[in-house]
């Protein structure tokens, strides 16, 4: 019988969970003396979408083309999000199990909308809660994300979770769909993300008893996907992963940038707040953001954009911390775009988007970007993410106190014996049983 792979990606966990989470009913069955990376050094920015594409192909952002949750589009209000798998531009583990003839299931992981080599799919994708299609029903919008009837079976039975579209009904939701995934269709590998912790840790702040929460129902996710297993007789035959893609720091304000632009010029706005013209724009990743010209052989503007940032980051008051051009981004954190400068946040700022606002803005709840914690900083700062498995493939009683979010497609597809070549990261090699 062929080994199964579950992946289960909780949001935002961090090495200072573990000591709650190590202590749990779950953990202690399914995870207790396996192999543990107690921090995994993520990508820049540490969001959720460049990170999760990250996690399925090996590539850091300069390769897989991901830099961020949102697309940049100045004319669609609210920003759309990086939804569909066309913006991959790398191979990934669902494309590497095809070709070998494994089945392969999602249950909310990030860009994946639409992918052709997905068996069994539910994405995340929820473009009504923003107002784009508000009119859908849910198994409209899943259709148009590419689940087939089948998935969309298992969403109308777990639809009554959904009281409202939020954490944590939507993480019971995902989990609940996951083990009808694992029941009916019995896929080789399935791929999980509930961002429980995640939310908790926006609304509340980086440590809360909300979080502890949130990491206790993680582990009862744990329970009732491998519970599942056990009823099907396939328990010792899975390979259990529970991993994470990002920290959070606590943030004070949210600094609107492209207000600093407008005013100096690079964007017109009208009196409704619509961005009529534009010479540079601020497309915000929570802790830091990436800039764009629109015309970028337009050296004046450059220099003239890149004075104003530096001159934001010397007067230590508007929320910038490090600007970097996208030859220093791409030098140092393996970031690469169409964008002109990335800049980096003070620690205890996060950039929001408006134009013609306020320059520095309350929390709010429109997304992540305007919690009281959030993420987008540079890898090496705050708590950092973990990563730990157990099953027939992997060694005992293994860990690793540092690690990297790139090496953990390359340690699916060895134990999985399937071909995802030319990575930047590698199989974390200690981790795989002799």
């Amino acid at each position: 019988m062929k080994n199964k792979l579950i992946v289960l990606s909780a949001d935002a966990m961090v090495t200072e969970d573990l000591e709650l989470f190590s202590n749990l009913p779950g953990y202690q069955k399914y995870l207790a003396n396996g192999c543990m990376i107690r921090k995994v050094r993520s990508i820049y920015p540490t969001v959720t979408y460049p990170c999760h594409t990250t996690m399925m192909t090996g590539n850091y952002p300069d390769r897989h083309g991901v830099t961020s949750n949102f697309k940049f589009d100045i004319n669609e209000k609210p920003t759309p999000w990086n939804w569909f798998a066309d913006v991959i531009q790398s191979k990934d583990i669902f494309t590497a199990c095809k070709e070998k003839g494994l089945t392969t299931a999602t249950v909310s992981w990030p860009v994946t909308c639409g992918h052709k080599n997905i068996d069994y799919m539910i994405p995340e994708y929820v473009p009504q809660v923003y107002g784009v299609q508000g009119n859908d029903t849910i198994e409209d919008m899943f259709r148009r994300a590419g689940s087939d009837e089948d998935m969309i079976a298992i969403i109308k039975k777990n639809s009554h979770i959904l009281k409202e579209y939020k954490h944590p009904y939507i993480d019971e939701f995902i989990v609940q769909c996951a083990c009808d995934i694992l029941r009916e269709k019995q896929p080789d590998v399935i791929l999980i993300h509930p961002a429980n912790i995640d939310g908790a840790r926006h609304a509340n702040g980086v440590f809360h008893e909300n979080v502890n929460q949130a990491v206790k129902d993680t582990d009862r996710f744990v329970q009732m996907l491998m519970n599942v297993q056990e009823e099907l007789g396939l328990a010792e035959n899975t390979n259990l992963v529970v991993t994470s893609d990002h920290g959070q720091m606590d943030i004070q304000r949210i600094i609107n940038i492209n207000v600093m632009l407008a005013d100096y010029g690079f964007i017109d706005v009208d009196q409704q707040g619509t961005v009529t013209d534009w010479k540079a724009f601020c497309l915000s990743n929570a802790l830091s953001a990436n800039v764009y010209l629109k015309n970028p052989e337009d050296e004046q503007t450059k220099q003239r954009v890149f004075q104003l940032l530096r001159w934001m980051k010397k007067e230590g008051i508007y929320g910038i911390g490090e600007v970097y051009t996208a030859e220093e981004a791409h030098e140092k954190y393996h970031l690469n775009g169409d964008f002109a400068f990335v800049i980096e946040s003070d620690d205890y700022t996060s950039f929001g988007e408006s134009v013609n606002g306020e320059l520095v803005e309350s929390f709010g709840d429109r997304d992540y970007r305007y919690g009281k914690a959030s993420h987008g900083h540079l890898p090496e700062k705050g708590p950092q993410p973990i990563f730990m498995a157990k099953g027939p493939d992997f060694a005992e009683n293994v860990v690793i106190e540092n690690g990297r979010l790139i090496d953990e497609a390359p340690t699916y597809a060895k134990v999985l014996g399937v071909d995802l070549p030319d990575t930047d990261g590698m199989p974390i090699n200690e981790f795989i049983r002799k």
